[in-house]
């Protein structure tokens, strides 16, 4: 029952609080901090994002507008652009990446999907990195080339429910595909990865682990056919084969069986050639799980237009981690309370809504549910 709460303190509700307590108190978060405590910086980098803001200064303007409200609205009384800068700077970015995955957990559970189109008992997952440009003149430690700066954000996407299920944030120059040293491979389930990350050597761990992965062949790649299936060629199937490697160092890399797919996609009229050390599903449906991979890709352009990890209001690493990891605690919050209050809205137009009504004292339901815009 909303008793005349601002939409943002409704939707702060749904924010575990005494996880939160629990994590800041493992890093000791809150020494030495008499009023400005990480649940509030954390608040105002929240209300950042959902609000659009696109710097330090603009952020603090656009608040200090509503300095009677910060009790209600959960700032605490000490809001100033000194203290938000500091905070950013000096408090452990650890703090919000383990926020961020206890919300990414409660958001997975929230919005698994039941009803998949290919019928796999595990979890599919896509994943990709995204390159985010940076001025070197003012991000000094974040050097790619020799005139530019850049981050990586590498994401492991899980398709079923539209959410990140892990994030590394690296150095631009670091290679994609040493980012999969840093995955726990669950059995049974499938990693969809674009030709970059083709390692043998890792791919056959992640074999070993009971898990799939579906590939595409780079074009150099020396394949020995031991048998071939029965393929429909009506179906854009041109052959589905298994064998082995053939050349010296990615055979003893990857020594088992490998399946190889060509596929001729009638929308774009494009010849793709797939790997997978899955022997079960169809042809089609493993050119279908590849295609999946693009929601990785939809994810990186969404997160770079609705919310702030392009622009950033602290110049130091902890600063823009602690920027990246509210924006993944903003997209998850957006997530879990429109599966909470069963909006039928995507996660796009909930956070347009929130974004001009987090003032507001209306109850967040009737907000999300009541307009038809159609």
């Amino acid at each position: 029952m909303n008793q005349g709460k601002y939409i943002f303190a409704q939707l702060t509700d749904f924010l575990p609080r005494r996880t939160f307590d629990r994590i800041v108190s493992t890093y000791s978060g809150n020494k030495y901090v008499r009023s400005f405590t990480c649940w509030n910086q954390m608040l105002c980098m929240v209300f950042g994002q959902l609000t659009a803001r696109d710097s330090m200064r603009d952020l603090i303007l656009s608040l200090e507008a509503h300095k009677s409200k910060y009790y209600h609205l959960g700032f605490g009384a000490t809001v100033s652009r000194r203290n938000l800068g500091t905070a950013n700077e000096k408090r452990n970015f650890k703090i919000f990446e383990e926020f961020a995955y206890v919300l990414i957990e409660e958001a997975r559970n929230s919005c698994y999907k039941t009803d998949f189109e290919i019928n796999v008992e595990g979890n599919v997952y896509a994943f990709d990195s995204s390159t985010i440009d940076l001025c070197l003149s003012i991000f000094w430690w974040a050097e790619f080339r020799k005139h530019k700066g850049g981050i990586k954000l590498h994401t492991l996407f899980d398709v079923k429910t539209s959410i990140p299920a892990f994030i590394y944030i690296s150095n631009a120059k670091m290679h994609d595909v040493k980012a999969l040293d840093f995955l726990i491979y669950e059995a049974g389930s499938f990693y969809v990865l674009d030709k970059a990350y083709v390692d043998f050597k890792r791919l056959y761990y992640l074999h070993q682990q009971k898990a799939f992965f579906v590939t595409r062949a780079k074009e150099n790649m020396r394949f020995k056919r031991m048998y071939s299936r029965q393929v429909e060629k009506t179906s854009g199937v041109k052959y589905d084969q298994t064998g082995k490697l053939e050349t010296y160092y990615p055979s003893k890399d990857y020594p088992e069986k490998l399946r190889r797919i060509k596929y001729y996609d009638s929308e774009t009229k494009k010849e793709f050639i797939f790997l997978t050390n899955n022997m079960d599903l169809a042809p089609t449906e493993i050119a279908l799980l590849y295609k999946k991979r693009w929601e990785v890709e939809l994810f990186f352009k969404w997160m770079k237009q609705h919310l702030k990890i392009k622009s950033f209001w602290g110049t130091t690493i902890n600063a823009v981690k602690i920027q990246m990891y509210c924006a993944i605690i903003t997209y998850c919050l957006v997530a879990i309370i429109g599966n909470k209050l069963k909006v039928d809205r995507s996660i796009y137009e909930i956070l347009q809504i929130l974004s001009i009504s987090l003032l507001d004292k209306t109850p967040v339901r009737e907000v999300l549910t009541n307009s038809d815009y159609k």
